[in-house]
């Protein structure tokens, strides 16, 4: 039951890391990541 349980909670957090992996290609998203970061150094 327990091994169930840790292949579900791994495939949920591989899904999860692609998820963002896919949303983080976006050039709006990169662009938005890139102006807090520029603007947090800049303090």
């Amino acid at each position: 039951m327990a091994t169930a349980e840790y292949a579900i909670a791994t495939l949920a957090a591989v899904g999860f890391a692609g998820l963002l992996v896919v949303i983080l290609k976006g050039n709006e998203v990169r662009g938005l990541l890139m102006g807090i970061v520029r603007q947090a150094l800049s303090l």
